[in-house]
């Protein structure tokens, strides 16, 4: 039986390394050669029992390699070598005189060994990878299995003297090492190494108990059970046994009915917590999240019902209740914002005085149970749950529970509100977007616009005076000799062509970009364009000094055709004035005058132009007017520098 037990060892190690080898993972090839080596001894001892304390040692030293084959630390490498040492020199004297070596002194030496591995696979257990734990964790399983069926076995000895010879079974149960090696080594099952442990050592605790319980019997006893006390404390030992596996279920089981008979659900309170979390996780929409909650609050914590109000700025309504019951609005002054938001938990007492609105249409005495929902201070909401007039007074672990699902419920709003912001600013960038352009496509437009007016304006304009000047000059050229009195005629008139033709250069320079306002400034680039307006205009420019080019000449057209417009359609006896000066960081201008007015949502062209001109440096533009009214233009363009002084 001991040969057979060693060989099934040794072919469930070398099964280990061929799933090693073809693992994965490249640091399993590097472990699969020691479970080869150890395998090969394992075969080894199977026919020479003298063998067994090398394969204790290489035992030892598979487990101090876990998970990745190799001794990391001087200190593995020491014990290793120590324990190697060690069993190479006990199988030689063994050898030497001819003994076969004792089963006692062989387990005895193995348990030293485990009880040095255990805490070594601990310590790098702390210090691993995720991988790396999940292998350790299905070596340490089906280790702590091992050792369960090993204390079983020896207590059936004990209590029982059986099996005769224990030591092939507990050598037998060494083949379910070699199992959590490779299912840890495996990616499909290396993931459930932590579920996989915790079985274990539960399995292992309720053997160990059970196993102690029946060995302090015996003990009890004074004596060893038996023949025919055997039976029936092996028949006890397996009832207790499926006892021990059915507790926790059954147990789960009793309680739910026991909730059912008074009434309750079978999810405690205290999971609502866990549940609730979860629904938040998977992004489910809000309405039904806090549908979900409310129903779940009735089901644990309210019999009689259960609401959710929400709501901001002290200003709350009720957003769903359980039964059903018709919205209603809350007002909040500042102080009682304060109270409520501060207060833990409170009941009917409490709410008769801050919150008297809430015990509408409930009896006296009910019990009822109002947490405010807030975040960082500012009140969100409440929740509220409120149980028959007969029913159970509220105990500190459920408002525990409320105070805590009030709080992740304000949480959740806080998020939801920042996810609404965000989508908003996204909005809003987005139709900035638009016009922007919208805007660059009017620009690029006007630009070329203004181009052909200019090639127009050249044309029309001061080309065809010096076109006048050049046939003048020849025919001058030609009477030179023939008749002087004629030719100091037409000098006369080509000295006033040339005045004609420089006015022409002026005026259309100065609709380019006003040499005064190049010069001098905005104050005087107005004055000047006031003096040409066609209405009376009143200019009164207040600042410290010269800005960018791109701001006055935004300011200056924008002024020019509001002007312009005004001159145009203000009417007969209408007034301007222009005002323009400096206020939080920003240079602001207004023209208004005192004529007709119109609809403002009959703007045209010229108010796009100046709104896209105000636009390209950041600015806004306000435009105010009705019929019979007047009209008032206001302009406001960020100053990004000071004002150079002049």
């Amino acid at each position: 039986m001991g040969a057979a037990s060693a060989v099934a060892v040794a072919l469930a190690v070398a099964w280990a390394a061929v799933a090693l080898v073809l693992a994965p993972r490249h640091d399993a090839r590097a472990l699969a050669r020691g479970a080869g080596l150890l395998a090969a001894a394992q075969a080894a001892a199977a026919a020479w029992t003298a063998a067994v304390p090398v394969v204790i040692g290489g035992w030892f030293c598979l487990a101090l390699e876990l998970p990745g084959g190799r001794l990391g630390s001087p200190w593995r490498r020491l014990a290793a070598g120590a324990v190697l040492l060690g069993g190479g020199v006990w199988t030689a004297l063994l050898l030497r005189d001819g003994d076969p070596g004792s089963g006692l002194r062989f387990g005895l030496a193995f348990a030293g060994c485990a009880a040095v591995a255990g805490p070594a696979m601990a310590l790098r257990c702390m210090r691993a990878s995720a991988r790396e734990r999940a292998a350790l964790q299905w070596t340490a399983a089906t280790a702590l299995l091992a050792g369960a069926a090993t204390a079983v076995l020896l207590s059936l000895r004990l209590l029982m003297g059986v099996p005769a010879d224990p030591l092939p079974w507990v050598l037998a149960t060494l083949s379910l090492i070699p199992l959590g090696v490779t299912l840890g080594a495996l990616p499909a099952t290396a993931r459930a190494g932590e579920r996989a442990l915790t079985e274990a050592v539960v399995v292992s605790g309720f053997t160990a108990m059970i196993a102690a319980v029946y060995l302090v019997m015996v003990i009890g006893l004074g004596r060893v059970p038996e023949e025919g006390e055997r039976d029936i404390l092996l028949a006890g030992m397996a009832a207790a046994g499926v006892v021990a596996v059915l507790a926790l279920p059954f147990r789960a089981r009793m309680t739910a009915t026991a909730h059912s008979l008074i009434g309750r659900a079978e999810v405690p309170p205290e999971e609502l917590l866990a549940t609730f979390g979860a629904r938040m996780s998977r992004a489910v929409p809000f309405d039904e999240l806090l549908l979900q909650l409310t129903e779940s609050l009735r089901a644990t914590l309210g019999q009689a019902g259960a609401e959710v109000w929400v709501g901001s700025d002290g200003i709350l309504t009720r957003a769903v209740s359980v039964p059903d019951r018709p919205q209603e609005r809350l007002e909040l002054d500042e102080r009682e914002r304060v109270v409520v938001g501060r207060t833990r938990v409170s009941g009917a007492g409490w709410l008769a005085i801050w919150l008297p609105g809430l015990l509408a249409g409930h009896p006296d005495g009910t019990p009822i149970r109002v947490a405010p929902v807030s975040h960082l201070g500012e009140l969100l909401g409440l929740i509220m749950v409120r149980r028959p007039g007969d029913g159970l007074p509220y105990t500190e672990e459920d408002d525990r529970v409320l105070v805590e699902l009030a709080r992740q419920v304000g949480l959740a709003l806080h998020n939801m509100r920042l996810d609404s912001a965000l989508q908003a600013s996204l909005d809003e960038l987005r139709r900035r977007n638009e016009e922007l352009q919208a805007s660059r496509l009017r620009i690029v437009t006007a630009a070329d616009a203004a181009r052909r007016a200019i090639e127009r304006d050249l044309h029309d304009g001061a080309q065809q005076h010096l076109v006048a000047l050049s046939v003048k000059l020849g025919l001058a050229t030609e009477l030179a000799d023939e008749d002087p009195d004629l030719v100091k005629a037409l000098l006369g008139e080509l000295r006033e062509d040339v005045q004609q033709t420089i006015t022409a250069v002026r005026e259309l320079a100065h609709g380019i970009y006003p040499p005064l306002l190049r010069n001098h400034g905005l104050g005087q680039a107005l004055n000047s364009a006031a003096r040409r307006s066609p209405l009376p205009c009143a200019v009164e420019v207040d600042l410290p000094g010269r800005y960018s080019e791109e701001i006055e000449a935004a300011v200056y057209f924008c002024c020019l055709e509001a002007m312009q417009n005004a001159g145009k359609y203000a009417g007969d006896g209408a007034a301007v004035t222009v005002e323009v000066s400096v206020a939080n960081s920003s240079l602001r201008f207004e023209v208004a005058d005192d004529g007709v007015g119109f609809t403002v949502e009959e703007r045209g062209h010229g108010f796009v132009n100046m709104r896209d001109r105000l636009g390209a440096i950041g600015g806004r533009l306000a435009v105010e007017s009705r019929p019979g009214a007047g009209t008032r233009i206001r302009g406001e363009v960020p100053l990004l520098r000071p004002a150079r002084r002049t």
